[in-house]
């Protein structure tokens, strides 16, 4: 790879980074609000937040070989994902109300990472990068407005 190349995968992989991060951020919650959700929609909730973790568990690693493909490593500790994200943990127990409300809300904040890193991908001709994101991002669209939509 030339000069140009490196910088344009070494500038795709950054942003991909940033959306893995944010993937193990909601990830990391989904298993949280899995094991401790409560009340009258349990089942529904408690099966919810198990599908979620399970999708964005597959997701996660098929943006880290991505971001090996393009020559760089993936990050891989919580400090690192702590960095990098802008999706944060949850203090304390919320009641599961408060549980999909924060879902929703890591939702629009991913989908915001997810967006910026297809155009990151598009402005250096990454189109496997950009596809593969183009995806993720229709899932956790999805995700928010049916969590939205459950909250009115």
């Amino acid at each position: 790879m030339n000069s140009k190349t490196n910088k344009a995968a070494k500038a795709t992989a950054d942003a991909l980074a940033r959306v893995l991060a944010d993937s193990h951020m909601l990830y990391m919650k989904a298993h949280n609000f899995h094991w401790n959700v409560e009340g009258p929609h349990f089942f529904a909730l408690h099966e919810m937040f198990e599908a979620q973790y399970t999708d964005i568990a597959g997701a996660m690693d098929e943006i880290a070989e991505r971001i090996r493909a393009l020559g760089e490593y993936a990050p891989g500790s919580s400090a690192e994902f702590a960095a990098l994200a802008r999706v944060t943990e949850v203090e304390g127990r919320l009641a599961a109300a408060d549980m999909v409300r924060e879902t929703a809300a890591d939702y629009d904040i991913i989908g915001e990472t997810i967006a910026g890193a297809i155009a990151v991908a598009e402005e250096h001709g990454d189109d496997i990068s950009a596809g593969m994101l183009a995806d993720r991002l229709a899932f956790h669209q999805k995700q928010g407005w049916m969590m939205k939509a459950w909250l009115k």
